[in-house]
């Protein structure tokens, strides 16, 4: 079972690039962040052409999360993360697929930092890490896949001493998400390469993606009783390099059959 994670930043604009990459992975899930795009304005009709059910939870011009699954409509579970501090922002969708719970993430990014919008940033990051601890309480396979906004260590960014200050890499979002982890999570991608640079977000100035100026900011988040079914991980990084694309590239994980537990 192959699950993905991919910031569009933009589902209309970004369509062409994100169908081909469905044609072409052929991921089981696909969770989407920012589609930039109301409810209605979601392109279903295209995306069931590539053979992909989905939901989604849109909003105009900002934020908005889906999740695709080849060959069925995920079963939705639910819609915005309980005890967000603003339910006006569309940030979790989270569904049932395969036997599997999926929560869809976009974190708030938190800039300028300290502020305001950091202070939500935090507010929402602990809105999750109770919400995942209740999850992790009922014993299920859960994924916890999307943009975290978080490099969680010096690793993670191509430059760490340029982004101290920033609220994706601030001492307090970096403590957010150990503790998030810490509650039992595992990392899949720097499970499988604890030592590597690997990044899934290239700017899109000063030639970021051709100098490798990149940052880890996508995750994917395993409950205790899926580590031992993770096979593989990876970036696509080519899809990065096309015309009109994305700023992120698709991240993704392999598990190896298992019997359905939900």
């Amino acid at each position: 079972m192959k699950i993905a994670t991919f910031n569009v930043n933009g589902v209309n604009g970004r369509l062409p690039v994100l169908l081909e990459w469905l044609a072409h992975a052929k991921p089981d899930v696909a969770c989407l962040q920012e589609l930039k795009a109301p409810q209605e304005k979601f392109p279903m009709d295209a995306i069931r052409d590539a053979g992909y059910g989905a939901i989604w939870l849109g909003q105009k011009s900002w934020n908005g999360v889906a999740i695709l699954t080849r060959g069925q409509t995920p079963q939705e579970t639910q819609r915005g993360l309980p005890g967000e501090p603003d339910s006006g922002h569309s940030r979790y969708i989270e569904a049932l697929v395969n036997g599997i719970l999926i929560g869809c993430i976009y974190l708030p990014n938190g800039n300028p930092a300290p502020g305001v919008k950091f202070d939500y940033k935090l507010a929402w990051f602990e809105a999750l890490i109770r919400y995942a601890g209740n999850l992790l309480a009922q014993d299920k396979p859960v994924i916890l896949a999307g943009d975290f906004n978080v490099m969680p260590t010096d690793l993670d960014v191509y430059k760490p001493e340029s982004w101290r200050d920033d609220a994706l890499f601030r001492p307090e979002v970096r403590e957010a998400f150990h503790r998030l982890v810490a509650q039992g999570w595992t990392d899949a991608l720097r499970t499988l390469y604890p030592n590597e640079r690997i990044y899934t977000f290239w700017d899109y100035f000063r030639n970021a993606f051709g100098r490798n100026a990149g940052l880890r900011i996508d995750h994917l988040l395993l409950s205790p009783n899926l580590k031992s079914r993770l096979l593989a991980a990876g970036v696509d990084r080519d899809v990065r390099a096309k015309e009109k694309t994305s700023d992120h590239a698709p991240t993704w994980i392999e598990l190896t059959n298992g019997d359905k537990l939900l």
